[in-house]
């Protein structure tokens, strides 16, 4: 049997995690639209042997963190202004050889006849290497966008989500796998038989008409999905193959670990076929001194209007300008809001912390809400082991608080540590990132069906 072992994820935007790290002095905001830079980032990655290079997404400029009352804030630290980034794997993949890559897409915004042949064409392009990180969008600015007059409630959005990748499913299964046949003397380029139009009616959707591309070399790309609320973890346990979450400590990670695995079986589903990966984001040096001065120098930089900003948006959008910033963080919870599992998350580490306001915002600029480490590779790879080891993780979402130089940082003092210790490969195991994360390819719904009746 296989040694299980740590996979890893890079969250790696050109314009650095910390709110502030697009002003350190080794970052490169300059070139955030560089494709050649974004292939820099993404072959260091896969320098490092990373499963997979994953990026977060939007469908408007980010008016979230309090921005919308003072658009000097938004000129500050706004960074949601980006490359599509179906768009930009598709460019990076034609000049890297084994890094998956995980794209964001709105269940909300989209539809699922576009989305399927997005990702299935990325698929093709990259031999194997696409996801899809599903969400189902918490920006209410998004919808003025979109011809929408309100942002859907979570309920909807859920349950629009999931007839989503239902119908989106169904549109990867729409060809069988050997349905291409490319027979020269008889001229025949499919076989007929082996086209499967989904015929799809539901509360949602009405897609009737097949894919227009074979299907994906991976059968379905992996299904990425990040949701913590209890229809999130439920449309997780149905769907997704990997789970990006945001937990603090030990415990906290325990539960949400054994909670979503426990939920698995109702779908057929086993523990395996999914993988949980918590965010993390590091701050590594040789000396933990030297690790604290390079988290300390970064928070330096952050802007008092961008803190308050990040809190904002992260406290249910309750302006705490009219807070002394080095006071005691206010009782929030006492007031009469429905607070998101994020947003809860953040009163909680205020609490638990004592922390003033400004200590708040400096702790979460870094990750948002995810779980920060700073010290030595040893005394980093201790905890990462710990998680790994005692049901709290399968691997991790890498969030680097600097671009480029908390990323070498990872790959030149993290990984060897991890390969000492026989935690982390020492080559890729596979071509596909379905291989490499250790996920089974999924057989299209049709043969299934079809041997089912056969054996019957």
């Amino acid at each position: 049997m296989t040694k299980r072992q740590i996979k890893l994820g890079a969250f790696i935007p050109t314009t650095s995690q910390h709110a502030a790290g697009w002003r350190h002095s080794e970052s490169r905001p300059q070139d955030h639209l560089s494709v050649d830079y974004a292939i820099e980032l993404a072959k260091t990655a896969e320098k490092g042997l990373f499963d997979a290079y994953f990026l977060a997404d939007g469908l408007s400029v980010n008016w979230s963190h309090g921005a919308s009352k003072n658009k000097n804030t938004l000129g500050l630290s706004d960074k949601s202004v980006g490359f599509e980034p179906i768009t930009l794997f598709a460019a990076i993949s034609a000049v890297t050889q084994h890094i998956g890559f995980i794209a964001t897409a709105s269940t909300t915004y989209e539809e699922p006849y576009l989305l399927a042949r997005k990702f299935a064409s990325l698929d093709h392009i990259s031999k194997g290497r696409a996801a899809w990180n599903v969400v189902t969008t918490s920006s209410a600015d998004t919808a003025r966008n979109f011809n929408f007059t309100a942002h859907p409630d979570a309920k909807t959005r859920y349950a629009r989500a999931d007839e989503f990748i239902e119908v989106t499913q169904k549109l990867w299964d729409s060809w069988e796998d050997d349905a291409f046949v490319h027979d020269k003397n008889s001229g025949k380029f499919f076989e007929s038989n082996k086209l499967h139009e989904p015929l799809h009616q539901g509360q949602f959707f009405n897609v009737q008409g097949a894919l227009n591309i074979p299907r994906p070399p991976q059968g379905y790309p992996v299904i990425v999905q990040a949701g913590q609320s209890e229809d999130g973890r439920e449309l997780a346990a149905k769907y997704a193959e990997v789970i990006f979450t945001a937990q603090q400590d030990l415990n906290d990670a325990q539960a949400f670990y054994r909670d979503v695995k426990s939920r698995l079986a109702k779908y057929s589903r086993h523990p395996d076929d999914v993988k949980i990966m918590p965010g993390v984001s590091i701050f590594v040096a040789p000396t933990q001194q030297q690790a604290i001065e390079k988290y300390q120098q970064l928070n330096a930089l952050l802007h008092p209007e961008v803190g308050l900003g990040l809190l904002t948006g992260l406290s249910g959008g309750i302006d705490l300008s009219q807070y002394d910033l080095d006071a005691p963080f206010p009782k929030l919870k006492d007031l009469e809001i429905n607070f998101s599992s994020r947003q809860q998350m953040m009163i909680e580490i205020a609490e638990k912390n004592q922390f003033s306001i400004r200590q708040l915002y400096e702790h979460i600029a870094s990750a948002r809400g995810h779980w920060t480490l700073i010290g030595t590779p040893t005394q980093v790879v201790d905890q990462l082991q710990q998680w790994f080891e005692n049901e709290a993780a399968d691997g991790f979402n890498i969030l680097p608080p600097t671009t480029p130089a908390g990323l070498n940082d990872f790959v030149d003092l993290i990984v060897p540590e991890l390969q000492a210790r026989g935690l982390f490969r020492t080559a890729y195991e596979g071509k596909t990132l379905r291989e490499n994360l250790g996920l089974t390819r999924p057989e299209n719904q049709h043969v299934l069906r079809k041997n089912s009746q056969q054996a019957s």
